[in-house]
C-alpha cells in the first residue's frame, strides 16, 4: 500500500517554527495534490490545507497567518513550514496524497504522522 513519510517534528516553546516534510520513495508525487492534517489529543482530524500537484496552495483559512505549505517535485517533497508556533497546535501532524485538493474522505494514501509537541 502506498504510504507517505512525515519528518521533522518535535518538541518547541511558544514562538519558535518547525518545517514538516513529506515524501515517499515508492513513486513520484508529482501528480497528486498533497494535504496536511493535523490531530489534537483528544480531538477529531483538522484540515490545515493541500498543494495541487502544479503547486497552488489553497487557502490554510486563520492558519495561513503563520502556516504555508510548498512542494519542491524535483526533491519529491512536499513541507509546510510553521511559524510562530502556539501551545494549541500541539498534536500529530499528517500528510495524505489525492488526485485533487478535496475533503479528507478522499484522500487515498496517508502518512503515519509525526509528533508536535509546543510547550515551554
Amino acid at each position: 500500500q502506498a504510504r507517505l513519510v512525515e519528518s521533522g517534528g518535535g518538541l518547541v516553546q511558544p514562538g519558535q517554527s518547525l518545517r514538516l516534510s513529506c515524501t515517499t520513495s515508492d513513486f513520484s508525487l508529482n501528480y497528486y495534490a498533497i494535504g496536511w492534517f493535523r490531530q489534537a489529543p483528544g480531538k477529531g482530524r483538522e484540515v490545515i490545507g493541500c498543494i495541487t500537484s502544479d503547486g497552488r496552495p489553497t487557502s490554510l483559512g486563520p492558519l495561513g497567518a503563520r502556516f504555508a505549505i510548498t512542494r519542491d517535485n524535483a526533491a519529491n517533497t512536499v513541507t509546510l513550514q510553521m511559524n510562530n508556533l502556539k501551545p494549541e497546535d500541539t498534536g500529530v501532524y499528517m500528510c495524505a496524497g489525492a488526485g485533487r485538493c478535496a475533503g479528507p474522505s478522499e484522500y487515498g494514501f496517508w502518512g503515519q504522522g509525526t509528533q508536535v509537541t509546543v510547550s515551554s
